[in-house]
């Protein structure tokens, strides 16, 4: 294991030198003045610091080494501060403990009680840190690679544990990057159907005239340049489960033939009058209302009613609490051994830059970010400006704006609303406790999409109060 660092702020080269003699089982790191110090705890993130009150410009005075004791505490939270000073008045002692130094030993110093009192800061700090550590790590999820500590997610991952074993359809809600796919992998493992083949196919990356023969395959001669038969992603998951990813995007026509199949649990190639059984589970996921889109006659509501049987909702990384720096700390330790790099963690500024930024794009933009900033962080910590994010300081004062901030919470709670009900928006009026036509005027007022007046029919539901 490396040394554990300790910062000496101390403007005497002497006392220097026999601090590095006395300190053999630590790497000893000297600063003279209140700006190195402050800069080297930031750049070393010392285990300990061991700080002289009498600084340059006031070596005969104690306002530098206060200023600077503040200045430490500031810049490395939690670092525990001996202070070893010839200003040894009571008062002084008394001041130095107040502002949170750990310990005050008069000059001149014993050096066998001073190691002892830095080896117990050593350890205490060693101590909060496992502390630390212990309190974030996430809480026993039932699935590999979803990695969380927060109850609402613990609840969908519960939910896919106990839907595992059953092959009936389920539908998986959420916003794109939610992790739909881990999600779809683990009720695939989890069941009867493990080690049989698992088929995703991304409805919306597909050109329409190629996703027929994509999903059911076609016959040689079917169409120009079939010059030989091709197994369609639905029999090539034969006995397994097949994962249809944004099925909102699927073509109307398709629907059709996918409805017939789920039906009859038969297929005809593009171009073929065989029908083929298949035996498959189907997972399919959407960030889009489906209830809306049936409604509007864009999906049709037959096939919604067969894929939901069963509907799991995944909450947004936003709405996870501490999620965002759990998994940021996960993504970090696993890209570093990848890139082979000494990364020890982020900075406070990074810390708080993470858990104040929205991501909208939720797990995937926060795992890109992560592997980027793996790979061009500089020093050991990892700085807001290597995740491109910007400082909490300057969302937090943006968010002293009263009416701004209402204005920003009533649009997300309409968000969320709506997101939660499926798009219904009569559930969405019922669950911000206000009409249907005041719902209406807000969305307006917040520009969002009105949906087409019709009907609102909730759908079937597990884990609905996981979000």
């Amino acid at each position: 294991m490396s040394k554990p660092k300790l910062l000496v702020v101390e403007d005497d080269p002497g006392l220097c030198a026999q601090y590095r003699w006395a300190f053999p089982s630590c790497r000893v790191v000297i600063a003279n003045d209140r700006n190195q110090a402050e800069a080297l705890a930031r750049k070393e993130q010392p285990a300990a610091a061991l700080l002289d009150l009498g600084l340059p410009p006031d070596p005969e005075g104690v306002s530098e080494g206060f200023a600077t004791l503040e200045a430490l505490r500031r810049a490395c939270p939690g670092l525990p501060v001996v202070v070893a000073s010839g200003q040894g008045q009571r008062e002084n002692a008394l001041r130095a403990v107040s502002l949170g130094a750990y310990d005050f030993c008069e000059k001149p110093v014993d050096l066998a009680v001073l190691r002892t009192v830095v080896d117990r800061a050593l350890r205490l700090r060693e101590l909060e840190e496992e502390n630390l550590r212990l309190a974030a790590a996430p809480r026993p999820s039932p699935i590999r690679d979803i990695v969380t500590s927060d109850e609402a997610m613990l609840k969908v991952c519960r939910t896919v544990e106990r839907l595992g074993g059953v092959s009936v359809p389920v539908l998986l809600l959420g916003e794109s990057g939610t992790g739909k796919e881990a999600l779809a992998r683990a009720l695939h493992e989890m069941g009867p159907r493990a080690g049989k083949p698992f088929v995703a196919i991304n409805c919306a990356a597909i050109p329409e005239p190629l996703l027929e023969s994509e999903l059911f395959g076609h016959e040689r001669g079917a169409f120009t340049g079939a010059v030989r038969q091709v197994t369609g992603r639905i029999e090539g998951a034969d006995g397994g489960t097949l994962f249809l990813d944004e099925i909102g995007d699927l073509p109307l026509p398709l629907q059709a033939k996918l409805l017939r199949f789920l039906q009859d649990q038969v297929i005809e190639r593009v171009g073929g009058r065989t029908q083929i059984r298949v035996d498959v589970r189907v997972v399919s996921a959407t960030n889009q209302p489906l209830e809306e889109q049936a409604e509007s006659g864009r999906f049709r509501a037959d096939l919604l009613y067969r894929l939901n049987s069963l509907t799991i909702r995944i909450p947004p990384l936003r709405e996870r609490g501490g999620d965002a720096l759990l998994l940021a700390r996960w993504f970090l330790a696993r890209h570093a051994r990848e890139y082979d790099r000494r990364l020890r963690g982020f900075d406070a500024e990074a810390t708080e830059a993470i858990a104040a930024h929205r991501w909208p794009g939720n797990v995937r933009e926060l795992e890109n970010r992560i592997r980027r900033a793996a790979l061009m962080a500089e020093g050991s910590l990892v700085t807001a400006a290597d995740l491109e994010l910007a400082p909490a300081a300057a969302a937090q004062e943006a968010d002293l704006d009263l009416r701004a901030a209402r204005m920003r919470a009533e649009r997300e709670a309409i968000e969320r609303a709506l997101a939660r009900s499926n798009g219904s928006l009569s559930a969405a009026a019922r669950l911000l406790g206000i009409s249907r036509p005041t719902l209406y005027g807000l969305l307006d007022t917040h520009g969002l999409a009105i949906p087409r007046q019709a009907p609102d029919a909730p759908a079937a539901t597990l884990a609905s109060d996981a979000v």
